[in-house]
């Protein structure tokens, strides 16, 4: 077998139990790896309505076949669960260096089942696999907690570790690996914490082999000359970082202010790409096999205070949906997030949430937008599960709820919704209301048709074509989660060129169009087990805000989303009923035989 290992590590913690798995060469060709077979783990191993943060849970750690070969971007890795936020299956993607030294154990997956007796951790050293005390590193953040495992296992592993929030179980707290990057949304750190496993620490040297090597390598160099020429890999993201979004979006009305009130922040310049490279940049930082140098290294003026970002998405979460424009405050409170294990997205949503709920009245404690230190001094309190923290642990949805006020969660299935307010980009808007992860602007990016001009520029206020373009996106984006390669990625690239890699590494045939195919499966298998857990067209909806509510300034003034007019035609793309549900012929046509069997009563009723 090339470019896949075709190993699958069990890990019992209860039983305190280790086992290897053959992957069949079957599955991999139908899901690629990465969350495409980790969906298919979950679906086929988890009853429905378990407890996402009870032992009966698990965490699947997936590679993707491309993974360690020096493809431009293999150097990812994924973790799929059950989210204890959304209650949906939920995957989450990173980025760093964990991934290829992960399958270079020689697995491309390691199951995560059971819960450990104790605090623990999992020290895999190529075929040596040891599960170990963490009762001396408990309570240490990731950063610490990295350093200590450094020292106890290799220099030269890699680490991904939950901090106090994941410990606590926080519903909001990630996975991080290599100190600052995040699987970041649906709660992966509160299941890694409900499972007392404070990290995983990986090293091996069994690099998987490449069916021909000629052909990859031309491939390969021509898909890094074509990053080296596209505007936004070649020079946008490099010289700016993902935060040079920021005045982009800002100028087109669509930059989410004081909880999505607005859609323009007036000081959007103050936490711009710009200035961040102008103010707190020390240097660039890259991923393993990666030429676009996107991360940014960074310290606060006249302190020691130093680590990596904010990203677009947090110094917007952390900052404008908070309407805060002190860029040291946002960075502090990232470098918390990064340190304590909280997703940034969820967590500036959830301040914002209740820094409205609080100018209303809804609740008596004094939360203002704009006040900055107050944004740093409840990401602590969250972590900790302190104060009013413990009720925002939980996210906005539950927090509003408990309230009165629901409607002023900005959630899509009680998850954040991101940087974009999708009243100014209808496509947005159906991407968030579709995703089978809740609100995710990563699930069909058609940010970059209706902003950047990417590969070709499309209305962004006009529902037309919208359905076709969020589908074409979803499964192609579900197809490279599952290779698994960064999405920035597809700016330079196209699914020839994906299709061409996959085929000269693992010397099976790949085309554009079978990639396509194999998104769309894993989408589909996606929804039947969302369906399975209760989920329909009622919760493929939106804020109330963004659909009823028009942006009152900006140039997506008197905009709102125009969401069921795109939903019916969405559904019938899919080949799902009207109440988003996928037909058995679609299921079977996919190659989805238990799922369409899961879904006949269904239709039969």
């Amino acid at each position: 077998m090339h470019g896949w290992h075709g190993r699958l590590l069990r890990i019992d913690l209860t039983e305190e139990s280790v086992e290897e798995e053959v992957l069949p060469e079957s599955l991999l060709g139908m899901f690629l790896g990465g969350r495409g077979v980790g969906v298919k783990i979950l679906y086929d191993e988890l009853r429905p309505e378990i407890a996402p943060l009870s032992p009966e849970n698990k965490l699947a750690f997936g590679t993707g076949p491309l993974t360690g070969t020096g493809a431009p971007t293999a150097g990812r890795y994924c973790v799929v669960t059950k989210s204890p936020l959304t209650g949906t299956i939920f995957d989450s993607q990173s980025g760093g260096h964990f991934g290829i030294q992960m399958k270079r154990t020689g697995y491309d997956f390691i199951v995560i089942e059971g819960k450990a007796h104790k605090p623990s951790y999992v020290w895999i050293d190529d075929d040596s696999v040891d599960i170990l005390s963490a009762a001396d590193i408990w309570g240490l953040n990731t950063h610490r907690t990295t350093e200590e495992l450094l020292h106890k296992t290799n220099p030269r592993a890699r680490i991904a570790c939950i901090g106090p929030a994941g410990e606590n179980q926080v519903l909001i707290s990630s996975i991080m690996n290599d100190k600052n990057r995040a699987l970041g949304r649906g709660g992966t750190g509160a299941v890694m914490g409900s499972k007392n496993l404070k990290a995983i620490a990986v090293y091996g040297t069994k690099n998987p082999t490449i069916a021909d090597r000629e052909k990859f390598e031309n491939i390969r160099k021509t898909s890094f000359e074509g990053i080296k020429k596209n505007p936004i890999t070649k020079d946008a993201l490099p010289t700016y970082g993902t935060a040079v979004l920021v005045n982009i979006i800002n100028e087109i009305g669509a930059f989410p202010t004081d909880n999505f009130q607005r859609g323009y922040f007036e000081d959007a310049d103050a936490i711009s790409g710009e200035t961040i490279r102008e103010r707190i940049l020390e240097k660039k930082v890259t991923c393993a096999s990666c030429n676009i140098r996107c991360g940014r290294a960074t310290r606060i003026p006249g302190t020691n205070r130093s680590g990596e970002g904010p990203e677009y998405e947090t110094v917007w979460a952390l900052g404008a949906t908070c309407g805060v424009k002190d860029l040291e405050d946002i960075t502090e409170a990232n470098y918390l997030c990064n340190e304590l294990g909280l997703d940034t997205i969820s967590t500036g949503g959830t301040i914002a949430c209740a820094m409205e709920l609080s100018e209303r009245g809804y609740v008596p404690e004094k939360l203002r937008f704009g006040d900055g230190k107050t944004v740093v001094e409840l990401v602590k309190a969250i972590a900790g599960k302190n104060g009013i923290g413990k009720e925002l642990s939980r996210g906005s949805y539950r927090f509003a709820k408990k309230h009165g006020h629901e409607e002023l969660s900005m959630s899509v299935k009680k998850l954040e919704m991101p940087a974009y307010d999708p009243r100014g980009l209808q496509g947005i808007g159906l991407a968030y209301a579709t995703s089978n992860r809740g609100a995710c602007h990563l699930r069909a990016y058609t940010a970059a048709f209706e902003v950047l001009g990417a590969p070709w520029t499309v209305d962004r206020f006009k529902i037309e074509g919208k359905p076709e373009l969020t589908t074409l996106f979803q499964n192609m984006s579900a197809a490279i989660d599952s290779m698994i390669l960064c999405k920035f990625s597809q700016f330079a690239l196209n699914p020839t060129i994906y299709a061409d890699m996959l085929t000269a590494v693992t010397g099976k045939a790949f085309t554009g169009q079978t990639l396509l195919t194999i998104g769309a499966r894993i989408y589909n298998l996606e929804r039947v087990f969302n369906v399975r857990e209760g989920f329909d067209r009622k919760h493929d909806t939106l804020p109330q805000r963004v659909l009823e509510t028009p942006l009152a300034e900006g140039h997506s003034k008197n905009r709102v989303v125009d969401l069921e007019s795109m939903l019916d035609e969405f559904y019938r793309l899919r080949g799902w009923s009207a109440e988003g549900i996928p037909r058995p012929d679609t299921l079977a046509d996919l190659g989805l035989y238990e799922a369409r069997e899961s879904v006949e009563e269904t239709f039969a009723v």
